[in-house]
């Protein structure tokens, strides 16, 4: 996981300790905000450098939405409009005047380029139309059917909007983004000329094409440096277009710090065969730190672009991040939690979730945890982890046998508890007369939970039925 500057110069010494101190010290230096991150982008930007290591908790914008922001900031965006419908479509491509066009699917992910519609069978979620009617048929092939692209999974995701808009034929493409960036602890502004595909691999393969403006928290960038900026990204104050490109920055610039951005980014940022300079793509998210600020934008999240786990999570108010293995984990303190999903692997499982109950969870908050892990047909086992220091491991006892009476827990539930008291919780389960399995170690814990994990799904493989009912 990456850890804050100041941590470095300790990583050697604490790498020789045993595991468990080494969990103990991410614990106490670590923040809640970077597990969540962390886990977040971990697969994502593994092999990218820090200009990538944005914290990423927050609200995702739909492309159209990103866009009618910039323009309301300065930024020069292609005409256009989102619409739900076919009819729609035609009524936007016939307002915009033009015959040149492009109709592009909405919906939080990239790689939308190289995606495929189901059932439909299109191919590609941003198709280039000559007039009307083809904008019609291309829509009606998007409209209500899932994409599946590199960072959807086998899923997709819906698609119930298209963004159709003006088409223009460029010049050049360049790359320009401003990010949050935790290595610099300010923002970054981040310029390459080799736009329109890829970044991630143009900072692997040429980092050399990557051009970054660091900044202090509350510092705006001088224009020199801008100036640079954008003559590193190929344009020249000769033709016009680098003062057009450094007017686009402050506008995007002004966006990022009065919304309280973490990402803007624009991808192309292009300059057309008139010589005009457009943001023709648009990526924004922004931190739910301050959604108290910016209360009618934070309003804009499209859950149904959201895993259907986490939005129930949200709903509950628990710090929930879904994971594709078998064993759900609730524990308190993110890293413990952390800590558990890694005892977890150690032992041959996968941790199907994140789940972080805190300090203050209530019964109701852990019966929510427990539903929740209970109704996910990935789960195969529920692994309990609770160190009680300011959660007092009774009342997650009271919400463990509340769910399990109030939802019929269909699920195995392995339960630890250490801590404020422990003794009364374990009296409470045992007392419950219900069928769970408890340790008082975290690794027997972990153990029981990968092997509990392990026969219901061979048994569900040889299509037999296994009772938890009694002690293992």
């Amino acid at each position: 996981l990456p850890l804050p500057p100041h941590l470095s110069p300790h990583l050697s010494t604490a790498s020789r300790l045993p595991v468990p101190f080494q969990y103990f010290l991410l614990c106490l230096c670590t923040s809640r905000l970077m597990f969540r991150s962390s886990l977040r982008l971990c697969n994502q930007f593994s092999h990218t450098p820090s200009l990538n290591r944005v914290v990423t908790r927050g609200l995702f914008l739909h492309e159209h939405e990103t866009q009618t922001i910039m323009k309301r900031y300065g930024a020069s965006v292609p005409p256009g409009a989102a619409v739900t419908s076919e009819s729609d479509a035609v009524t936007v491509a016939e307002a915009i005047g033009v015959p040149d066009l492009v109709v592009k699917a909405q919906v939080l992910a990239g790689g939308r380029g190289k995606g495929h519609f189901e059932p439909s069978g299109l191919q590609g979620g941003v198709q280039l139309c000559r007039g009307a009617e083809q904008v019609r048929s291309v829509a009606a092939s998007m409209l209500g059917q899932r994409i599946i692209t590199k960072q959807t999974g086998e899923r997709g995701r819906p698609v119930s909007k298209v963004f159709v808009s003006r088409r223009y034929f460029v010049r050049r493409e360049a790359y320009f983004s401003i990010v949050l960036d935790r290595q610099s602890c300010g923002p970054v502004l981040i310029g390459s000329p080799a736009g329109g595909m890829d970044i991630e691999a143009v900072a692997e393969e040429t980092p050399e094409l990557i051009f970054k403006l660091a900044l202090q928290p509350g510092e705006a960038p001088a224009r020199a440096d801008l100036e640079e900026l954008a003559t590193n990204m190929g344009f020249a104050v000769e033709d016009g277009t680098r003062d057009q490109v450094v007017s686009q920055m402050l506008a995007l610039f002004r966006m990022f710090e009065d919304l309280d951005a973490t990402l803007i980014e624009v991808n192309p940022l292009a300059e057309t065969n008139t010589g005009e300079i457009l943001c023709l793509d648009g990526k924004a998210t922004f931190d739910d730190n301050a959604a108290f600020r910016h209360e009618e934008l934070h309003a804009m999240r499209d859950w149904t672009q959201e895993d259907e786990r986490e939005v129930r999570a949200a709903r509950d108010g628990l710090n929930y991040i879904g994971l594709d293995g078998s064993i759900g984990c609730i524990v308190n303190g993110a890293g413990l939690a952390m800590a558990t999903m890694d005892i977890i692997k150690l032992y041959g499982g996968e941790p199907s979730n994140f789940c972080d109950l805190g300090g203050g969870a209530t019964k109701e908050q852990v019966e929510a945890a427990l539903s929740l892990l209970n109704d996910d047909p990935k789960v195969e086992a529920i692994l309990v982890n609770i160190f009680g220091g300011i959660m007092r491991c009774d009342v997650i006892a009271l919400g463990i046998i509340g769910a399990a009476k109030g939802v019929g827990m269909k699920k195995p539930v392995v339960v630890r508890l250490q801590g404020t008291k422990s003794e009364e919780g374990d009296r409470l389960l045992e007392e419950s007369g219900l069928p769970f399995v408890t340790a008082k170690n975290l690794d027997k814990a972990a153990r029981q939970a990968v092997k509990i994990a392990d026969i219901m799904k061979l048994s569900k493989e040889a299509d037999l039925n296994v009772d938890f009912s009694l002690p293992l």
